[in-house]
């Protein structure tokens, strides 16, 4: 059974960074895509970033492009979102996902609803 854990969430003021863990243990993940998603109040989830598990190739959304960056550590199993340049805007639950293929970085999609695991999310507040 996949357990994602992420940890790093935190409160910030605009213009800072964050960086996110999501520790995995279960499986092994080669051949799966890791990635984040936010969910902020009221709103629906949306993709944030992926990355492959094995070749490390990554998919970021066009909204935190050049903000955030997503990485993997192999040797620890796990992923890391690098959150800087923070806005309100940002302000969410960020929730790690695991999903079996590469299709989602190489067709740049993945939605929500087609993820096979989850972690429990960790706050992001990002003050004015």
């Amino acid at each position: 059974q996949v357990l994602l854990v992420e940890s790093g969430g935190g409160l910030v003021q605009a213009g800072g960074s964050l960086r996110l863990s999501c520790a995995a243990s279960g499986r092994t993940f080669s051949g799966y895509t890791m990635g984040w998603f936010r969910q902020a109040p009221g709103k629906e989830r949306e993709f944030v970033a992926a990355i492959t598990w094995s070749l490390g190739s990554t998919l970021t959304a066009d909204s935190v492009k050049g903000r955030f960056t997503i990485s993997r550590d192999r040797a620890k199993n796990t992923v890391y979102l690098q959150m800087n340049s923070l806005k309100p805007e940002d302000t969410a639950d960020y929730y790690c996902a695991a999903k079996a293929g590469t299709a989602a970085v190489r067709l740049g999609n993945w939605s929500p609803s087609t993820s096979d695991s989850w972690g429990q999310g960790t706050q992001v507040t990002v003050s004015s």
